[in-house]
């Protein structure tokens, strides 16, 4: 398997840590976050305990694209980070990190910083030509994870951050 790529965000929200925790180990709430266009639906019957081992069955729309999606959580550590790994999917390799870390506001309020990492390696780029697969990597699919994620922090703000 070839290099993975890294995307990585950060985002400040002004709630304490246990609060944003609970938000993020609720599988319910990825469908608010999930941009409209991906056509996100969970499959997996509610409700889902998040805990190591769980699995957890999703349908998008990619590009028009109906694909399922399956992810293990594959390390739990509440409430500081959660590991979800991809079984089954558009990618040879997904695996996204969730960390959360206590801060404070500048006027003393607890707040909590989100950092997700995603380490992945795209199914669609062609391993016996090198030049495609980078130019769809840096046209198509990075921009695409990026606009995803870009959402999903204006989303978070708004439902979290009072």
């Amino acid at each position: 398997m070839r290099e993975p790529f890294i995307l990585e965000t950060r985002q400040e929200i002004a709630r304490p840590l246990a609060d944003v925790f609970a938000f993020f180990a609720a599988p319910e709430n990825l469908e608010a976050i999930t941009p409209p266009w991906l056509n996100f639906r969970i499959l997996t019957p509610g409700p889902i305990r998040m805990e190591r081992g769980a699995l957890i069955e999703y349908k998008i729309r990619l590009r028009g694209i109906p694909i399922r999606w399956r992810t293990e959580i594959t390390g739990y550590d509440p409430p500081r980070m959660f590991i979800d790994k991809q079984i089954r999917g558009p990618y040879i390799l997904w695996e996204h990190t969730h960390t959360f870390e206590p801060s404070r506001t500048d006027d003393g309020r607890d707040s909590t910083r989100i950092v997700d990492r995603i380490r992945y390696v795209p199914r669609d780029i062609p391993h016996w030509v090198p030049l495609l697969g980078g130019l769809l990597h840096r046209v198509i699919v990075r921009p695409d994870l990026e606009r995803i994620f870009a959402y999903r922090k204006t989303q978070i703000a708004r439902m979290l951050d009072p």
